[in-house]
């Protein structure tokens, strides 16, 4: 059954790129394998980091930022320093997180030249922003270009900053900090701490959440096919875009009538505010894991900073991704060297597009506030080749 079905994969969408499996770098420092980017290492102002994506999706819907350096706008002579990091993990397309890849850093850098620091309420700002931004695009094109109402991402943000840490995540990323305590350390444990907050409606306290905000929407969330979801639609409860979910007026023709909800609302069914921990870095404080849910839908978050404490720095991104797509091969019982042969398009029916940035904590750097040259790295995907069509369509969004 599986070889049919190998076999069946393989003759529909055996790639057709002489540059399948062809290493090429891009000006970033990373490399392109296959479906496989990645940024074995680099340093970022306060120690090491490495990055990894594998795209499963025909157009890559993951997109993702590091940006090490001056974090403000401001030329005065003492802007906030630090590192961003940006994973926004798309659904229904990849418009929406592509614009947040362009815009929220901007923002940022903008409103922590107001404030002439970094803060909670800068980041808070900074996704208001991007949110209102996607949402004028999407009022500009609407007549033209309805579907863009219905695209959407998760955005997960980390900015370390003047020793601390912040985490701000609308969806289901997930930012999991390694911890490595001394009373430990001689057995060499290695401790998994979440820093970020998930809105999915498959947690109870979430459906929850959603049932209070919304007591005059009985369906607000629905369980089809075992999955729970908003209005029977979409897993997350905050997101960037959406737009349909948020504004009424999206929510007519000429959108496509599937789209369409039957019950008038006119409260926002989804939310684009983010959760936002503030966490003050200490020297047990070893590094810390932003990923798309693609990676934790097949590894615990003990497992991966496991994963991170016993292995070297170099290349540690990518090593995450391919343990991720193993244990995918594996629940599909298939060997991943078979999965591999499996083009953009159609792989998104065995795993989803994994994005993984690790970034490492120098303790003496962080402290020092030390300033190193400034770092700006973007994952990326296959390209399509221009005004080619591509050669299967995406699996459902999530």
């Amino acid at each position: 059954m599986l070889s049919a079905l190998m076999n069946f994969l393989n003759a529909c969408l055996w790639p057709t790129r002489s540059d399948h499996h062809h290493h090429h770098q891009d000006g970033d420092g990373g490399r392109q394998d296959g479906l496989l980017w990645f940024r074995d290492s680099g340093h970022h102002v306060f120690g090491d980091f490495s990055m990894a994506v594998v795209q499963a999706n025909n157009l890559l819907e993951d997109q993702s930022q590091l940006e090490s350096g001056s974090l403000s706008s401001s030329s005065s002579s003492a802007p906030p320093y630090g590192t961003f990091l940006g994973v926004y993990d798309g659904h229904g397309g990849p418009e929406t997180s592509r614009f947040i890849n362009h815009h929220l850093f901007l923002h940022l850098k903008r409103f922590a030249a107001e404030q002439e620091c970094m803060s909670a309420d800068v980041i808070k700002k900074a996704f208001q922003a991007t949110e209102e931004g996607f949402l004028s695009l999407v009022s500009n094109r609407f007549q033209t270009t309805p579907q863009l109402a219905t695209v959407g991402s998760c955005c997960l943000v980390c900015v370390i900053s003047d020793g601390t840490l912040y985490v701000a995540n609308a969806g289901d990323s997930r930012a999991v900090l390694g911890q490595l305590f001394k009373s430990t350390a001689a057995a060499g444990d290695v401790h998994a701490t979440q820093l970020s907050a998930e809105h999915n409606a498959s947690i109870e306290s979430v459906r929850r959440e959603l049932q209070a905000l919304h007591p005059d929407h009985p369906d607000i969330v629905l369980l089809k096919h075992n999955v729970w979801r908003v209005k029977g639609i979409i897993q997350v409860s905050r997101s960037i875009g959406d737009v349909y979910l948020k504004r009424s007026e999206f929510n007519r023709e000429p959108l496509y009538a599937k789209f369409r909800l039957r019950a008038p609302f006119s409260r926002p069914l989804l939310s684009a505010e983010p959760s936002i921990t503030v966490h003050t870095l200490q020297p047990h404080d070893q590094f810390i894991i932003c990923a798309s849910d693609g990676l934790w839908e097949h590894m615990s978050n003990q497992e991966a900073v496991e994963i991170v404490h016993t292995h070297p720095r170099n290349g540690i991104a990518k090593r995450l991704v391919k343990m991720a797509l193993k244990e995918a091969a594996k629940k599909r019982e298939m060997r991943y060297s078979d999965l591999k042969k499996i083009d953009r398009g159609v792989r998104r029916h065995f795993h989803d597009d994994i994005t993984v940035i690790v970034v490492f904590f120098n303790t003496s750097l962080v402290v020092s506030r030390a300033r190193g040259p400034a770092v700006s790295v973007r994952g990326a995907g296959v390209n399509l080749p221009h005004n080619s069509l591509a050669p299967c369509t995406t699996a459902g969004a999530s």
